[in-house]
């Protein structure tokens, strides 16, 4: 039995970047989500969580960089994005708090 996850459990922070300012301009908010979170539960966060429609939900993982921290080797967390698509007349504002 699965334990269904928390929305702010989901959606970890907005991205915001020269990249996904870009984006936004498509009607698209970027997103970094839990590593674990799948398409419909990034869907059904967003929805409840900012009152929208998605349209779409993209995914991608960049995987960690490999750096030395205090002179010893480590390697940074791989991260999940998910690029949201909404759907026409809606927006969301990274901007502002919860």
């Amino acid at each position: 039995m699965t334990v269904k996850p928390n929305h702010y459990d989901v959606i970890r922070k907005p991205v915001i970047t020269e990249k996904a300012t870009m984006a936004s301009e498509a009607n698209a908010v970027v997103f970094v989500v839990d590593i674990a979170a799948n398409k419909p539960q990034i869907k059904e966060a967003i929805e409840t969580l900012f009152g929208v429609k998605v349209k779409a939900v993209n995914t991608t993982i960049t995987k960690g960089k490999v750096k030395r921290f205090r002179g010893q080797p480590g390697k940074r967390k791989d991260v999940k994005k998910a690029y949201v698509t909404l759907e026409e007349g809606n927006t969301i504002d990274v901007s502002t708090g919860l």
